[in-house]
């Protein structure tokens, strides 16, 4: 059974099966969108439980990504972790006042990463997000 569905969106394709194969040992679903426009209308129309979005991504950043999702209603509850090279202190503050629950530098420590994917998934399972 399940654990629940992550939305990656991330154009790194290492990056990507990396995440995945964690994500997935860990019992979670995973789907991928490779840009900012494509991920924001994977969540629009899969509704996933939580999203993990790279900050540096085609088309449109993984800010503005984040800022669309949390803006609508009917997605506007899901946990979204910023994963992420920008890793000045800026990009942080950033990410948070997009709409991020969680920021992730990388290179990512996966332990690190399962930890905050699974505290975000309770968390949404109790509601309070």
């Amino acid at each position: 059974m399940s654990k629940g569905r992550i939305l990656i969106i991330e154009d790194n394709m290492d990056n990507h099966e990396l995440i995945r194969f964690f994500l997935e040992r860990d019992g979670y679903d995973t789907f991928l969108a490779m840009t900012g426009s494509e991920g924001v209308q994977a969540a629009f129309k899969q509704v996933p439980d939580l999203i993990l979005v790279d900050l540096a991504l085609p088309l449109m950043d993984g800010w503005d990504a984040t800022r669309h999702i949390k803006a609508d209603p009917k997605t506007a509850h899901i946990p979204i972790v910023a994963v992420t090279a920008r890793t000045m202190p800026l990009d942080r503050s950033r990410a948070m006042m997009a709409g991020c629950d969680e920021y992730i530098a990388k290179p990512i420590d996966f332990a690190a990463l399962l930890r905050a994917v699974n505290r975000l998934m309770e968390r949404a399972k109790r509601g309070q997000t």
